[in-house]
């Protein structure tokens, strides 16, 4: 963690830093995971200087686990938390101390936790908003949000902001992608509209696997009734994690998988605008 004490006054646009240098091989299957009281926590790596998980400016701590196995999937390096670095909460909350004058005064800039799936491990991330809130920032939890559930409405009173991935509205699409059931994160969204929680939609236009019309249009009329959701974001696909795959020797079954063309995507902007959702 030696790089987090990089000084507040410096913030590199954009600077991925990995911690893996001493992973944690004998940490538990996420399964199995009892956390405790989230003195410590798995973790694989931050990026200072974010403009693209949140308002603002952000510093996005990605944690390790993840119960999905998404077929796009461009961090596959965080599905397990052997994959991480055991870190103590104590630590990450000195080195995001040294970080906050600054982000404090940049609006809205702040932390989001991403992952793998930072509700994992919801002991330690909790904590890690709560410390986050305490000093002055946004916060902003990047999740799929099958595990919703364990987000509390204590959790959720230090998350300003949830980017949520609604992988497909299909249920068999949605399993196919990611190998879990779509039901959890519907339950997930309604919960945080009835809340009033803010929400950023996030949709992975996938050539011959999400791009079905009948699938982008049950995810935007579910979202459209949403006062909460401020703007859907559809991210066209694309090959940049494709090499992780090959590292870790898994089988990467979209290999032959074109980039997402224009057409495909303005297609889709336009049935998210038409069904009454803000899109970017």
């Amino acid at each position: 963690m030696a790089e987090l004490q990089v000084a507040a006054t410096e913030l590199p646009e954009g600077s991925r830093h990995d911690l893996r240098r001493d992973l944690s091989p004998d940490a538990p299957e996420i399964e199995d995971y009892s956390e405790g009281e989230g003195a410590f926590g798995y973790m694989h790596s931050y990026e200072t200087g974010s403009r693209l998980d949140g308002p603002g400016i952000r510093i996005t701590l990605f944690l390790s686990g993840c119960p999905l196995r998404c077929q796009y999937c461009h961090n596959p390096d965080t599905w397990h938390l052997k994959h991480g670095m055991r870190v103590p909460l104590e630590l990450i909350v000195t080195r995001l101390g040294h970080f906050a004058p600054a982000l404090r005064a940049m609006k809205k800039s702040g932390l989001t936790l991403s992952g793998g799936e930072p509700l994992v491990q919801p002991a330690f991330s909790g904590r890690i908003f709560a410390a986050a809130k305490a000093l002055g920032l946004h916060t902003a939890l990047d999740t799929s949000g099958f595990l919703g559930s364990r987000a509390t409405d204590e959790y959720l009173e230090n998350v300003d902001l949830v980017i949520l991935d609604i992988k497909s509205w299909d249920p068999d699409t949605y399993r196919r992608v990611t190998k879990q059931d779509i039901e959890p994160t519907l339950r997930f969204a309604e919960r945080l509209a009835a809340m009033g929680k803010p929400v950023w939609v996030r949709y992975v236009l996938v050539p011959g696997l999400t791009d079905d019309p009948a699938n982008v249009e049950g995810v935007a009329k579910f979202v459209a009734p949403m006062k909460n959701v401020e703007w859907v974001g559809v991210l066209p696909f694309h090959q940049l994690g494709a090499f992780k795959w090959k590292a870790l020797g898994l089988d990467y079954e979209l290999v032959n998988t074109p980039p997402a063309p224009r057409a495909l995507v303005k297609r889709v902007h336009a049935q998210i605008r038409d069904a009454g959702c803000n899109v970017r």
